[in-house]
């Protein structure tokens, strides 16, 4: 894992959980170097985690159990501290495919998120936002509220939330399959060959079905830690994507499925902005849905 710097406590937390999901285990030493903190920091987050059932307390360690050896997430505050830059050059990439006037879906996720405030960013007029995200529609709402900014119109799915600020169940679902979208912007909790798009959340997934089918076109932002990793149910195949964003980090072998499986797949330069977007690998004419 690389060095990173010292963070807050739920940004930590998350680290850990992601360090657990992919290796099965870690140390407190090395977590000390890694997060740039004291010993006593370290073990205290372990506890925090154990306490929750995410971690088992080991000498020298922790291990995955409960909610970590099945691939539950964090929750939004907690992921939104993961992967910031890879998420701000995905952002900068999935954001140049939006057209004005366009009605947009976003999904729930933190690059998703990170794609709706790039889009408020640069402004991109007469846009329609649908979306099934608290985290997106308060991103809208405070555009809204600021003069003169062209602010996009809200249509906000309801629901019942889930611990990652998602609205699901058959109230977002029935709203969902009323609409329909130009362009959804999907994020996903993990992405393999063999089982597509998933999430550990079964209403999440299934709300997830529903804005893909209600969008004629989709594009997939996952940055290279996504890829590999399983969730519980799956909502998509690659070959729904008519684009998927990524960043450079990602894997070439990942990059070969991917370019062969999606319609087209844009790997995004670390200093990709929104004057130089980024250049598509193995380009191909999108799909239909």
């Amino acid at each position: 894992m690389a060095e990173q710097p010292a963070q807050l406590a739920h940004q930590r937390r998350a680290f850990i959980l992601a360090a657990v999901r992919r290796d099965g285990a870690v140390r407190v030493a090395e977590l000390v170097e890694q997060l740039g903190v004291s010993d006593m920091t370290v073990r205290r987050d372990l506890d925090a985690l154990a306490r929750r059932g995410a971690v088992e307390k080991v000498y020298g360690g922790a291990v995955a159990t409960g909610s970590a050896a099945r691939g539950e997430e964090p929750d939004f505050e907690a992921k939104s501290g993961l992967q910031e830059d890879a998420k701000a050059a995905i952002a900068d990439a999935a954001a140049a495919l939006v057209e004005p006037g366009s009605v947009v879906a976003v999904s729930a996720g933190t690059t998703a998120h990170a794609v709706a405030a790039r889009l408020l960013a640069a402004g991109v007029p007469d846009l329609t936002i649908v979306t099934n995200s608290l985290p997106v529609a308060d991103l809208v709402r405070g555009a809204a509220r600021e003069p003169g900014t062209g602010a996009p119109t809200l249509l906000l799915t309801g629901g019942s939330p889930t611990p990652s600020a998602a609205l699901v169940g058959p109230l977002a679902d029935l709203v969902i399959g009323s609409l329909h979208a130009d362009l959804l912007v999907l994020g996903a909790h993990g992405v393999s060959e063999r089982a597509g798009l998933t999430t550990p959340n079964l209403a999440e997934a299934q709300t997830n079905r529903a804005l893909v089918a209600s969008a004629r076109r989709t594009v997939v932002v996952a940055d290279h830690s996504k890829w590999g990793v399983v969730g519980l149910s799956g909502f998509a195949a690659l070959t729904e994507a008519d684009w998927f964003v990524t960043d450079e980090a990602l894997p070439e072998t990942a990059r070969e499925v991917l370019a062969e499986a999606v319609g087209e797949l844009v790997v995004a330069p670390a200093t990709t902005r929104a004057a130089a977007p980024a250049a598509p690998v193995a380009p191909a004419a999108p799909s239909s849905h």
